[in-house]
């Protein structure tokens, strides 16, 4: 738990990469999602409506940004 970084907004603590269940911080998650090309949860929950989404990619990102902005 020491690894849990302050602006981490990560709620999934089933997944074995949640700094909770181990001693790298946010590194395996950051590394899993360089791999596939997405963007970690994290960034997505700083924006409205997050849940929303239908995959990590970083064109889901951006069409969560276009989203937020149209409001």
């Amino acid at each position: 738990m020491s690894c849990l970084s302050k602006f981490c907004t990560c709620t999934n603590l089933e997944c074995t990469l949640h700094p909770t269940r181990h001693d790298q911080g946010c590194a395996p998650c950051i590394a899993k999602n360089l791999k596939l090309g997405e963007i970690p949860s994290c960034f997505f929950n700083l924006l409205d409506n997050a849940e929303s989404r239908t995959g990590d990619t970083f064109e889901d990102f951006a069409d969560l940004i276009i989203k937020n902005r149209c409001k």
